[in-house]
């Protein structure tokens, strides 16, 4: 756990806030207590993301679903607020690390622990769905080993028998390597699922090692669809029953029933002196919040219990995005992905230099790379004409006005588009067609002459666009460019959040919008620069962006058609990969 920030509040409703136990793509997680004494982990949903009609009803699912499971082997519900911001709820403070944290220190778990760890977490799945309730996300940062025995965390994107499902078409739940066959092709979850979640767990749990490699999403999921579980040197009844769990067909699977029953129990978990060692790896748990904090005004203490009337049964169906989750709620290691490594080239990819870092543009079909002889001097730059400049640009603040018709700025928003290197594309087809000629460049504003595969420049990217068609007069068409690092930023760091390299859900950083038939030519090359033109807009006020360097991977660029601040669609998709 990590100590307040100045930026986090004093309280949550009637909850003092102790430390940070974690942070997600939903939401922060906090160490907090209650005014009798009793400690609690509250999670509350992310600032930028409560306008997100979506984004609410899946946090309320998430809350009937904690209080509908109340199990010895799940964090219970003790409080919650649901009808304004800031929206949270409070569960049970279970002390213990989580098993990848264990795995991370200790190692591999030995035999005769690692069965007792796989029966206690069969037994806690089978609670789970005597209550119609499936995980979804079962994997090594969602148990904690407590010592009482492993518990379940984190249900987030868990799904009852009779709530609608809030997952977009071509999206899958749950996590790279832990999630089943059937869902990453087909979206079908269901208890067999859990069960291979399950014994992905204990792959991890017996070998230390991911159980399907680490790297990109994309390449663990496909993996986990074609390859074998990782088990090597893994005790062969162990390894056999680990086998079954992910077998890729889920009729093959074993119950969990049977589960248990391979593993063989023939002692209480909690007696075996390996796992006791486990679980007093927990960290000290503070009384006060920490020494020297400062800046945090306390909120009205307001309690909104969850003990009162029934929320509805279900929600009306929402649409297109599955938000990531707050992964684990106390901290861990990362285990189902690495720093990106090295993709595949494949013909058209330019390979660009940034300092120490390397980045790759992708040069996709109806998107083109510029050379010297497209450039020219013909194209404004898009942020504000000749005159502008990176200092200015930084300079930004919240617009009251802009011209007429133009939007001042593009709002956030959910969107879950990424450009992979290895495929060159993005996974998703743009939202509208561009406007007619239409066309998009990835090039660098340090080296605009540079025509050679490989070359050094700062760390900077420019991105231009222009249309096509007959010269004239033509009516307003206004783009904005995102430009998206490849994982959730933690804003305090300007970094990825530490212990999660979940892949970015967010728009990113946006430019600033331009009519793209602006000028004396409206055929011209308008350009933005990034990070110099870029920020994110939250509630109207502009974030700064971050520099290539903090987030090495493969970064989404999109071009948007937009109307107002919330009201714009991509025209055009691809990306770079930093090094």
């Amino acid at each position: 756990m990590d100590a307040l920030k100045d930026r986090d509040p004093a309280h949550i409703g009637a909850y003092t806030l102790l430390a940070r136990l974690g942070a997600g793509g939903m939401g922060q997680v906090y160490l907090a207590r209650s005014p009798g004494g009793r400690l609690v982990a509250i999670k509350v949903i992310r600032d930028e993301i409560t306008d997100h009609p979506e984004a609410l009803a899946r946090f309320r699912r998430e809350v009937e679903t904690v209080r509908a499971v109340r199990s010895a082997y799940t964090a219970n519900l003790i409080d919650a607020s649901l009808e304004a911001a800031p929206y949270w709820l409070a569960t049970e403070f279970v002390s213990g690390p989580t098993l990848s944290q264990a795995v991370g220190e200790r190692g591999a778990l030995p035999p005769q622990a690692c069965r007792g760890v796989f029966a206690a977490l069969a037994e806690g799945l089978a609670a789970v769905h005597a209550h119609g309730v499936t995980h979804r996300d079962l994997k090594p940062q969602n148990v904690i080993l407590a010592a009482q025995g492993p518990q379940l965390i984190d249900f987030g994107i868990a799904r009852g028998a009779g709530q609608t499902a809030l997952t977009e078409a071509g999206f899958a739940p749950g996590t790279p390597g832990y999630t089943a066959p059937e869902v990453l092709l087909r979206n079908e979850v269901g208890p067999a699922a859990d069960v291979f979640a399950l014994g992905a767990t204990l792959a991890y749990a017996a070998t230390g090692r991911p159980p399907f490699g680490m790297g990109e999403a994309a390449g663990v999921s496909y993996r986990a669809v074609h390859e074998p579980v990782d088990v090597l040197g893994v005790e062969p009844g162990l390894a056999a029953l680990i086998e079954a769990c992910v077998a890729k067909d889920p009729s093959a699977r074993p119950g969990l029933g049977e589960v248990i029953a391979r593993c063989g129990v023939r002692a209480a978990l909690v007696e075996d002196p390996f796992y006791a060692g486990l679980a007093q790896l927990a960290e000290a748990v503070p009384q006060t919040p920490a020494a020297g904090r400062a800046g945090a005004v306390p909120q009205t203490p307001t309690v909104a219990s969850v003990a009162g009337p029934a929320m509805p049964p279900a929600y009306a169906p929402v649409s297109p995005h599955d938000l990531p989750t707050a992964g684990a709620a106390y901290g861990y290691t990362p285990t189902e992905l690495s720093r990106p490594t090295q993709a595949g080239r494949r013909r058209g990819v330019l390979w660009l230099a940034v300092g120490a870092v390397v980045v790759a543009v992708g040069a996709g079909t109806a998107f083109m790379l510029l050379t010297p002889d497209d450039k020219k001097d013909e194209g404004s730059k898009a942020g504000g004409g000749a005159a502008a400049s990176p200092s200015a640009s930084k300079a930004v603040k919240s617009p009251a006005a802009s011209a007429e018709g133009a939007p001042a700025y593009a709002g956030d928003k959910i969107d879950r588009v990424l450009w992979s290197s290895a495929t060159g594309e993005c996974q998703l087809p743009p939202e509208e067609r561009a406007v007619e000629g239409f066309m998009g460049s990835i090039s660098d504003p340090d080296a605009p002459s540079e025509t050679s595969q490989t070359h050094s420049f700062g760390n900077k990217v420019q991105v231009g666009f222009r249309a096509g068609g007959t010269t004239g007069a033509k009516e307003p068409y206004y783009v904005t460019v995102s430009v998206k690092p490849p994982h959730d930023i933690d804003p305090d760091t300007g970094k990825p959040i530490e212990g999660i390299l979940s892949d970015n859900a967010n728009i990113g950083y946006l430019s600033k919008p331009v009519d793209i038939h602006s000028g004396s030519d409206p055929t011209s090359w308008k350009y933005v620069t990034y990070p110099d033109d870029f920020h994110s807009w939250i509630k109207g006020k502009p974030q700064p962006s971050i520099p290539l360097t903090n987030d090495p991977g493969d970064w989404t660029v999109e071009f948007h058609h937009i109307r107002t601040p919330d009201d714009y669609t991509s025209i055009m998709c691809d990306g770079f990969t930093v090094k």
